[in-house]
């Protein structure tokens, strides 16, 4: 596998200086960037943002362990969202390369105060170092990104208008829809997404059911270009999402209901916070107001193949399964097809475990029954 020359390896400094950072304590939003250096030349594996995930789920729970159990258990929507890391990363073959020589953007956007409230202590003593998996990436520096606010702000600095909304998908966006995945910016499903962690966090509460017809009957589309991409699904499974870009309007029903018209632009406002979609603590649906197709980032070759051979894999388990109904056929062929893809690309067991954060003993006998469950299909096709 071609390689960069090697410069002459970084050592992690001491910690950072404090992110002047400062926000009212009231904030309940506010997007971070954090700039990020790589020690070396060093190779990152396709499902490098689980790594992102568990590093930041960490701090908290380092620092907050209450807050951590509720990130992570009790809410239905999560608090905050990441993205994948943004800049050159060289493709080489099957895999993404950092560039020591380079600098990289990783965002994290806050949904909630209380979580606000440990971000904005959290900056003053930031770790020198995000220890992902095989390549340490050396914290520089964070700035705001999306500016500090509240849902009562969105609200009411959404002036009730009629231009359109410009909407721009940069990573795969996807919706749940029947056990499947729904790959469409249809506006019922982009606002339906943004209400539900709305109503999570903010104390004013938006009717769903109404405010839904109302999008359904209201909102048009101008304009749009979009374009579907297969991508991994967070720690297991994969998915077939869109990017691409959405103009939005309203037609002249929006008269008849101007709470519901300020509802639809706060919404839109919320949607850089919030992302689009499922899997967005796993850098999926990543929004950004605008047209913006050239800010779009490109899926990688190993990322596509690996998402392919995932989704072609849990096809061929569930058909082998005499129960198919339900959700448990879905997610144990989901499981078995993630671990045995990801081993089928030269990825340790160890590392799969970990990432999947299941036993390692676990992570053994579903691959030997994956295998098994191939092995049958295969000779039933023979017999055929």
């Amino acid at each position: 596998m071609p390689t960069l020359p090697t410069p002459k390896k970084r050592q992690p400094s001491q910690n950072p200086p404090p992110a002047v950072l400062p926000w009212p304590g009231e904030t309940e939003l506010v997007g971070l960037v954090i700039e990020l250096a790589p020690l070396n030349n060093d190779y990152l594996y396709p499902e490098y943002t689980i790594g992102l995930h568990a590093w930041f789920l960490a701090q908290v729970q380092q620092t907050h362990p209450e807050l951590s159990r509720s990130l992570h258990d009790e809410q239905s929507e999560k608090a905050f969202t990441i993205s994948g890391l943004e800049g050159e990363l060289l493709t080489t073959g099957k895999d993404l390369q950092l560039q020591a020589d380079k600098t990289y953007h990783w965002y994290i956007n806050i949904l909630s105060q209380p979580l606000a409230q440990w971000a904005s202590k959290w900056l003053q003593n930031l770790p020198p170092v995000v220890d992902l998996r095989n390549a340490p990436l050396r914290i520089i520096s964070c700035q705001i990104a999306l500016p500090p606010t509240t849902y009562k702000e969105l609200l009411t600095t959404s002036l009730f208008r009629t231009s359109t909304v410009q909407l721009t998908f940069l990573t795969p966006t996807s919706f749940r829809s029947k056990q499947h995945h729904f790959p469409l910016p249809v506006p019922k499903n982009l606002f339906h997404s943004y209400l539900r962690r709305w109503n999570d966090f903010a104390d004013i509460k938006i009717p769903q059911d109404q405010f839904l017809n109302w999008i359904e009957e209201t909102v048009i589309i101008h304009r749009h270009k979009i374009e579907s991409a297969k991508v991994i699904a967070g720690k297991k499974g994969s998915v077939t999402g869109f990017t691409g870009a959405i103009e939005l309007g309203l037609s002249k029903k929006v008269n008849e209901n101007s709470d519901f018209g300020q509802y639809f632009y706060a919404l839109a406002q919320l949607a850089p916070y919030c992302g689009t979609g499922h899997k967005t603590t796993f850098g999926l649906g990543q929004t950004r107001i605008g047209w913006l197709l050239s800010d779009i980032l490109p899926v990688s070759p190993r990322e596509n193949l690996l998402a392919s051979r995932i989704a072609e894999l849990t096809e061929k388990f569930i058909a082998n399964r005499r129960r198919t109904g339900g959700t448990r056929a879905q997610e144990i062929a989901e499981t078995w097809a993630t671990i045995l893809a990801r081993r089928e690309l030269g990825e340790s067991l160890n590392a799969i475990a970990i990432d999947l954060e299941m036993p390692y003993e676990t992570v053994k006998t579903y691959i030997k029954l994956a295998r098994r469950s191939l092995k049958a299909n295969e000779e039933k096709a023979n017999e055929e």
